[in-house]
């Protein structure tokens, strides 16, 4: 039988503490959230292992070195309204629930949406209000969000969802360009312009929807 415990405690040791995540509540949320939960029973033995767990459709569970080091870019504070989209299974929502106010976990795949709400239930999560819709269209009804993170990679952020960023705010994403390797880019938005930064290097699958556009030659 897996001890979790101790594979959660041997993730933030040697996953997490060597990758330059020193934030001590995002260590914390990742001590206190049971990542076995999150995952098909099948997967449950290797739920902490530092790799990106799929969950079927083409959906992944985050690497927990990758997330955790974009939850310490966004810096939430316990009074930010947050929106994760591609809420897959509802991990990262939990996650970022530890340290914010409220979040939206944004998820179109039904199946997905119903297994993030029953983990979230085990968890006694109550601030987490997992929503169902197009992950390209953000949620509007919430917005502004102080924090937009994206639990996947996308070639681009698409406008409306960029309009959605509060002024303050802090977007997350790995963007991933036709060719090449993924990039974690923090979006910041100051006096309406949104700027952009350039963080670490990350292979996290695409999210379905948000793959390149095909480019023509003529």
């Amino acid at each position: 039988m897996t001890d979790f415990g101790a594979a959660r405690a041997h993730m933030i040791e040697s996953q997490l503490r060597p990758n330059k995540v020193t934030d001590g509540r995002v260590l914390g949320a990742f001590a206190e959230i049971r990542r076995e939960l999150f995952v098909p029973e099948h997967l449950q033995p290797v739920a902490y292992i530092d790799e990106d767990l799929p969950l079927g459709g083409h959906r992944y569970l985050m690497e927990p070195m990758v997330f955790a080091r974009l939850l310490q870019a966004a810096a939430i504070r316990r009074t930010d309204a947050v929106l994760v989209i591609g809420a897959g299974s509802g991990c990262e929502a939990a996650l970022a629930s530890v340290l914010a106010r409220s979040v939206i976990a944004l998820e179109e795949d039904p199946a997905l949406a119903r297994r993030a709400r029953a983990a979230l239930v085990e968890h006694s999560i109550a601030s987490v209000n997992v929503v169902e819709g197009p992950l390209s269209q953000g949620y509007r009804p919430r917005a502004p969000y102080d924090v937009i993170i994206f639990c996947g990679a996308v070639a681009e952020v698409p406008s409306e969802i960029d309009s959605q960023l509060a002024e303050g705010g802090r977007l997350l994403a790995i963007v991933k360009p036709a060719s090449g390797i993924g990039r974690a880019t923090l979006r910041t938005r100051t006096g309406g312009v949104v700027a952009r930064r350039a963080l670490f290097d990350a292979a996290t699958p695409l999210l379905p929807g948000f793959s390149p556009k095909p480019v023509f030659v003529f």
